[in-house]
């Protein structure tokens, strides 16, 4: 050791005589005790090496001496404790405060000393590639205040450009790009990409060929009133642009419409907006960011996305993961491959128990809440209902990425995906948030993507063993398809057309075990149809989210159970036992009833419990206080009677906040579709005499708690008992992780309004409700609507 030694450069030392030796910096105060440091202290100054220290320290008390003598040894021992701190460092010259940064930085060498100031021609080097409408003079001067080197500015045309602009600071014209890739003769070790936009479809070659290359890159957008930074791309473990894109473009679904409308590819160009200030901060931000990464700092904000809002002067950061089935990074074959596999599922303990440690609400949120964010989150936000009171739990949990469909179906869907919102449920404010963002998740899963298993073949040439007709699925009676006053979500276009060519999925049938196919329109959101026929939709009854793929599919067969159970409920018109609530102690239900009478309101519960016997509740709630009685319904399916309640009840809750504001006039209503309005404004125990209790009928006797052999077991074996085939998808995404399932029993019905002949007219009568079928045009004229 032969250099001088001192404080490090970030601190400022203030000592108090007989009380300590105070270090101040940005980060603090550290106080420093005892006779030792204080005699020390002095010595530290930056202009004695060790031995000096020693030998001053240990000579006698004298009047400009140190407070004491220290012996050599001791002494020894604390300057060793400080550097091993990080609050004494060696050097051999006069510290600056580009040092102090960089100390502060923890960039200090191994021995504890901070690295001297790097000569010009040895700085780092910074590839600059500008591809936008940034003024190149104006990147090369941010890099240069950075200490950082550029190597030959590339305007989009991969020419150079002169790195000092006009005086007047005017933008230099754009030209068109014709190289990108890294130049192989340069030593720069980063290539600062500065850009308009992230969508910017040529950044997909700028990434390829870094990866190819083996160099990092950092995207920058300096223009906007919010400007943009990284993430640091390039490296083989690090998402993509590709990754990015995918995130960034399902926030942006009307531009990728009004694109195609077009036929324009990549963003809609905007008019540059910035001041030289705002521009400024963020290549200066950029340059600086460069620096650090340069210098070996690593912070996690270098694998997010970082925006800077010049006219808020807040910085947010946003995560972004890899995609395993990325096709610029990862293996776009791997949905395809899990879906084509034999399906294998354990059966999993007792489902939808909120007890599970794997399931509970704060493993769901500490799990997936990184996929919630306003920039690249497959989840904008999760925000909570004001409405009514706090026991309502309702949360609301905005996609509007994939909730419609494609930018080829139409300005309506599109319209319609920028409002959709998931809706989440539960006993406590915990739950319900991350119910919001299990549904919003399951909504994105069984979304089109293109890289599910398809293969184009007519119905009439599969073999019956293959292939399931999807009109024991959608259960369309051919009277419906000429019914223009059916709403939307309960009518399809077309009749299916067994010669018709359509895309077939395989999904997996347990009560088989083998493959079978459906039409992959039905099965994803959004799949393309041929044109001008569309002749199957996908919808969401049976998609279930859960802790396990077996547990997912257990609660999408319950959800099955649970809409069939009030469709044969609500078309028929028949009236069903009561549910005693005060038979259940339970002070959560007591708490919510509190809370309906507290809004004029009065609840009942029905069971609905069909011929599966697991247990069905449909819970209702009615306004007292005004004509119009708001009449709102939720239901719950579980093996256990008591959890069915609890589901009904949170699902009531949740429809709750559309009526909570209600007036007498007719307004107030926070429903938009025109059916549910409909429905508050003129429906009344008087005319649905159904809503209410059966005082004549009893209870079913069924299922009446977990199923022995495991749940998974169960479902299946009620299926087959029933002569009914169970088919489970599996939707789960590789960049999600949350195991989805989309389950299919052909025959059962749903809530929609579904009449083709079966169930909803055969079991009624097989249960004892009705002493015939319904005919049809007796069913309930009134589609349901939740």
């Amino acid at each position: 050791m032969t250099g001088e030694l001192g404080f490090t450069p970030h601190l400022r030392v203030e000592p108090v005589p007989g009380e300590a030796v105070y270090l101040v910096s940005e980060r603090g105060v550290t106080a420093l005790h005892g006779r030792a440091i204080a005699a020390l202290a002095p010595l530290l100054d930056g202009s004695r090496d060790l031995a000096h220290i020693l030998t001053e320290a240990a000579a006698p008390t004298g009047a400009a001496g140190p407070p004491g003598a220290v012996p050599a040894g001791q002494a020894e021992h604390v300057i060793a404790r400080l550097r091993a701190a990080g609050l004494v460092s060696e050097r051999d010259h006069p510290w600056t405060p580009e040092e102090a940064y960089w100390e502060l930085a923890g960039l200090n060498t191994a021995d504890g000393s901070v690295p001297a100031p790097t000569p010009p021609p040895s700085r780092p080097v910074v590839a600059p590639l500008v591809l936008g409408s940034a003024d190149p003079g104006e990147v090369v001067r941010a890099l240069r205040a950075a200490g950082l080197r550029s190597a030959e500015l590339r305007t989009v045309d991969g020419k150079a450009a002169d790195g000092d602009p006009p005086a007047s600071g005017a933008l230099i014209p754009r030209r068109e790009i014709c190289q990108i890739a890294p130049r192989q003769h340069d030593d720069a070790e980063l290539t600062l990409v500065v850009c308009d936009d992230y969508l910017d479809p040529r950044l997909a070659a700028v990434d390829a060929a870094h990866r190819a290359a083996g160099r990092r890159w950092l995207p920058v957008k300096p223009v906007g009133t919010q400007a943009w930074l990284g993430p640091f791309l390039g490296a083989p473990d690090d998402p993509c642009w590709v990754c990015l894109a995918d995130r960034l473009w399902r926030g942006r679904q009307a531009e990728a419409y009004l694109q195609h409308r077009l036929g324009r590819p990549g963003p809609v160009p905007r008019p540059p907006a910035s001041l030289p200030a705002s521009r400024a901060a963020a290549l200066q931000l950029a340059a600086l960011e460069a620096a650090k990464w340069l210098a070996g700092h690593r912070h996690p904000g270098q694998r997010e996305l970082r925006t800077l809002d010049s006219l808020t002067a807040t910085v947010d950061r946003h995560p972004l993961s890899r995609r395993p089935q990325c096709a610029g990074c990862g293996d776009p074959a791997l949905v395809a491959a899990r879906i084509r596999a034999p399906l294998a599922l354990p059966s999993p303990r007792e489902p939808l128990a909120e007890t599970r440690t794997d399931t509970s609400p704060r493993r769901i949120m500490e799990r997936y809440g990184h996929l919630v964010d306003p920039v690249t989150g497959l989840v904008t936000e999760i925000r909570r209902d004001p409405r009514g009171p706090a026991i309502l739990n309702c949360f609301h949990a905005r996609h509007p990425s994939y909730a419609g469909a494609g930018p080829q179906s139409g300005l309506d869907a599109v319209r319609a995906g920028l409002r959709a919102a998931a809706h989440g449920k539960g006993r406590t404010a915990e739950q319900a948030r991350a119910s919001a963002l299990c549904e919003a998740l399951e909504h994105y899963s069984g979304h089109f993507q293109g890289d599910e298993p398809r293969q184009r073949a007519r119905y009439r040439d599969l073999h019956p063993d293959d292939a399931v007709h999807p009109d024991t699925v959608q259960l369309f009676d051919p009277r419906q398809f000429r019914d223009p006053a059916l709403p939307a979500r309960h009518r399809i276009r077309d009749p299916f057309d067994e010669g018709a060519e359509l895309d077939w999925t395989p999904l997996w049938s347990l009560t088989a075990e083998r493959h079978r196919l459906l039409p992959t329109a039905l099965l994803y959101y959004g799949a393309p149809q041929p044109p001008g026929r569309r002749c199957c939709r996908a919808d969401s009854n049976g998609a279930a989210a859960g802790g396990t793929l077996a547990d997912a599919v257990v609660r999408g067969f319950l959800e099955l159970v649970e809409r069939d159970a009030v469709a044969l409920w609500w078309y028929n018109r028949t009236r069903q036992p009561a549910v005693a609530l005060d038979a259940f102690d339970d002070p959560w239900l007591a708490e919510v009833r509190a809370a309906h009478r507290g809004l004029w309101r009065e609840v009942w519960a029905l069971d609905l419990t069909t011929d599966f016997g697991i247990p069905v509740v449909a819970a209702l709630s009615r306004r007292l206080d005004k004509p119009a009685e708001d009449i709102t319904l939720g239901f719950g399916a579980h093996f256990d009677r008591h959890t069915a309640l609890c589901h009904a009840f949170a699902e009531l809750n949740q429809m709750l906040p559309a009526v909570v504001e209600a007036r007498a006039d007719g307004g107030g209503y926070g429903a938009a579709e025109p059916e549910a309005l409909r429905w508050f404004r003129t429906a009344t125990l008087a005319d649905h005499p159904y809503l209410t209790p059966d005082p004549a009928a009893v209870l079913p006797t069924g299922i009446s708690g977990p199923p022995e052999g495991g749940a998974l077991a169960a479902v299946r074996e009620l299926a087959r008992q029933r002569g009914m085939e169970l088919l489970v998808l599996d939707q789960t995404r590789p960049d999600v992780g949350l195991p989805v399932a989309k389950v299919l029993v052909p025959g059962l019905r749903p809530h929609w309004a579904r009449f083709a002949p079966g169930r909803l007219f055969d079991v009624p009568v097989a249960l004892g409700r009705l002493p015939g079928p319904t005919p049809y045009a007796d069913l309930n004229p009134i589609p349901f609507f939740l």
